[in-house]
């Protein structure tokens, strides 16, 4: 795709976007960006259906693949692993070709992963075929990254997380939504018949591509920042904003791949029971992802996130006591929780990262438009990084169940490693966002007075 050298003009290219503005933002920016957002939010939601495609294929494989669960894990790890890492070149295709220009050719290339899954899902096919194509799959994970910062251009600070919650939450709804279908599928025609899942999105994908291109608009002000991402590199916010996303949306990501993996080989349930069973957490929480953008934007992100971990790492508890005692009642309420939990979490930190960049404007002596500009320069160049290595840790989380199924035949002890991850994602939050006496100095420090932080409103 050849990104355009002359100026950004036509019918499709708006010229002039300033959300800051209350009279512009009144008279047609939120009308523009609001139109934007919904078919960002039906493009996004195809490419997470597409990324977890595999967390549904593999409760169609039977004994005939012969494929082993520690097999299984690996092929969903793949594809969470390649769709993590390519959220960073997605991150600035935005800015390089135009964010409806992107969304269109990106849409179009979820066709790829999904055709070649139509061809080659069938007993007899080689392991490494269908790891080559659960693979192509992660083409879907990177749309979220360039969704998020193509919306993230649209909107007024003061509005950014219920529309990033809002584009987020309703592209992670994607992930139940497969799984449903999955579960009518092998209702209906059963678990050998996993190309009928995949001719229903073939038709679904071109559509989506076609909205786009007919209703989204490019914004010509959106170009990329070689210093901004230089800069958003070195920052140490970018880091443990990114670390914190690993224990939001890492195990989001993570637990709706695994799900139905894991009851099906700790419970023994059958692939329709699990496919039943599995849609459940992940959509409530995609549901509740905007609740959390909105409560942040209430009432600062840093302590919604904070409390957060803390009931993240007692569902967890609940899922470890279940997991010793095989109690799949106990364990599907401890993980249902987990998945909600996750779900705010993932609002309330995305809704962090443009407050956090806006104070450190403020803080450099930055003020109204310039400041504002600043923080959009920054936090758009560090949601993209900032989203990728948040997805790994849903690879992470495979790859501990892999291991734990492995050595001990159970998830417990990938629980329990869990456990510790959020104890310490909890840590990270009060000591770098909620302790006012550390950190950096606010716009308000002077020569005079003690340096405030002041992040437990972002």
């Amino acid at each position: 795709m050849k990104a355009p050298t002359g100026p950004r003009s036509g019918s499709r290219w708006i010229e002039r976007w300033d959300p800051e503005d209350e009279q512009f933002w009144q008279e047609s920016g939120r009308r523009t960006a609001r139109r934007n957002l919904l078919l960002s939010v039906i493009s996004e939601h195809i490419g997470f259906s597409v990324w977890t495609l595999w967390s549904v294929l593999v409760l169609f494989m039977g004994p005939e693949y012969g494929v082993d669960a520690a097999g299984k894990f690996f092929l969903i790890a793949t594809a969470t692993l390649v769709g993590a890492v390519i959220r960073v070149p997605y991150t600035f295709a935005v800015a390089r070709f135009g964010g409806r220009n992107w969304t269109v050719f990106s849409a179009a290339l979820l066709l790829v992963p999904t055709v070649a899954a139509y061809l080659v899902m069938e007993p007899g096919t080689s392991y490494g075929t269908l790891l080559l194509v659960a693979a192509l799959t992660g083409v879907g994970g990177g749309n979220f990254a360039s969704s998020m910062t193509n919306i993230n251009a649209f909107f007024p600070l003061r509005e950014k997380g219920w529309a990033l919650g809002l584009n987020a939450g309703g592209g992670n709804i994607g992930v139940p939504v497969i799984q449903l279908v999955g579960l009518l599928v092998i209702g209906t025609a059963g678990a050998g018949h996993p190309r009928v899942l995949l001719g229903v999105y073939i038709p679904l994908i071109v559509l989506a591509a076609a909205l786009a291109a007919r209703h989204m608009d490019n914004l010509a002000p959106v170009r990329n920042d070689t210093g901004a991402a230089r800069e958003a590199l070195r920052d140490r916010h970018t880091w443990i904003m990114a670390f914190l996303y690993v224990g939001t949306f890492g195990s989001f990501i993570g637990y709706s791949f695994a799900f139905g993996l894991v009851l099906q080989t700790q419970f023994g349930r059958t692939p329709l029971q699990a496919a039943s069973l599995t849609f459940l957490g992940p959509l409530l929480g995609s549901l509740i992802r905007p609740v959390g953008g909105r409560l942040a934007d209430r009432h600062g992100g840093a302590r919604i996130t904070l409390w957060n971990f803390v009931a993240m790492a007692a569902a967890t508890s609940v899922v470890v006591v279940a997991s010793v005692l095989e109690s799949l009642p106990v364990f599907l309420v401890g993980f249902t929780a987990l998945f909600v939990l996750t779900g705010l979490g993932n609002g309330s930190t995305y809704k962090m990262i443009p407050g956090i960049f806006q104070r450190r404007a403020l803080a450099e002596g930055l003020t109204g438009a310039q400041a504002a500009a600043h923080g959009r320069r920054l936090s758009g160049a560090a949601m993209g990084l900032i989203g990728a290595v948040g997805a790994l840790g849903g690879l992470g989380i495979n790859l501990a169940f892999r291991q734990s199924f492995r050595t001990a035949g159970t998830g417990t002890a990938a629980f329990v490693v869990f456990l510790g991850c959020y104890a310490l994602c909890s840590a990270v939050t009060w000591a770098v966002y909620l302790r006012r006496a550390d950190g950096l100095p606010g716009p308000a420090a002077t020569a005079a007075t003690k340096p405030q932080l002041g992040y437990a409103d972002v």
